[in-house]
């Protein structure tokens, strides 16, 4: 019979397991390595964590309650697809929670923070001139790092998870309905809110935020599309 100390460790293992495949799938998701559809197969995923199907199980199904992850009976985990209708309301929910935490996070924030968020920005700039996948990729995860530090200044863990989630599946819609190729996300925006938390004007901070979400989705198209049969889609 197993001790309850080794009970304990074995839970604390596979849960800590779960956790980082959780978190990768979530990181290849925001930087839209990972596209809306993809297949992930338990069998898939265990191989390449080197986990068990059943630790697999349990990340692809913690990214479900996220709503990362669609799971289909009889089909199984895909890549979350969002519709139109939720994708307006994922850029909603952020209108309503970012302004709050921006406040929270000004009443906090720090000098040693200031230069952290530049930093971000300073990162996000130069990885704009540069070419190629990998720039684009870690590009656009800069760019929503610079929210997640935000919600992370304002010492609210529960609000900071949530922001984790809104990041992902914003950049799932981004992938799905956006229609440019520049920044998911101004750069020059975020230098902006920056500049009115340094100078305590938090309604401008607050309004300049709600602009700038607004933004991202005046980019999205979100149209609904009708569906044509076979013959009408070969008569266009």
């Amino acid at each position: 019979m197993k001790s309850a100390a080794k009970v304990t460790q074995a839970e604390d293992s596979a849960e800590t397991s779960t956790q980082l495949i959780r978190d990768s799938i979530r990181e290849a998701i925001v930087e839209r390595r990972l596209s809306p559809g993809t297949k992930l197969s338990e069998n898939d995923v265990g191989n390449l964590f080197n986990v068990s199907r059943t630790l697999a199980r349990a990340a692809l199904q913690a990214l479900s309650y996220e709503g990362l992850v669609s799971v289909e009976k009889n089909r199984g985990a895909f890549v979350a697809y969002p519709s139109p209708d939720e994708a307006r309301q994922i850029f909603a929910a952020r209108r309503l929670v970012e302004p709050g935490i921006l406040r929270e996070a000004a009443a906090r924030i720090t000098p040693g923070d200031v230069s952290e968020l530049k930093q971000l920005l300073l990162e996000e700039g130069r990885l704009m001139s540069e070419r190629g996948q990998t720039a684009r990729r870690a590009e656009i995860k800069a760019s929503g790092d610079f929210h997640l530090r935000l919600a992370e200044i304002s010492g609210n863990a529960i609000m900071q998870r949530f922001m984790e989630e809104l990041v992902a599946r914003s950049s799932l819609v981004i992938a799905l309905y956006g229609q440019s190729t520049v920044s998911s996300c101004g750069h020059t925006e975020h230098g902006d809110i920056i500049a009115a938390i340094e100078g305590n004007e938090l309604d401008r901070a607050c309004q300049l935020m709600l602009h700038h979400i607004a933004h991202i989705e005046a980019d999205l198209d979100l149209r609904e599309r009708k569906s044509l049969g076979l013959k009408e889609a070969f008569e266009l």
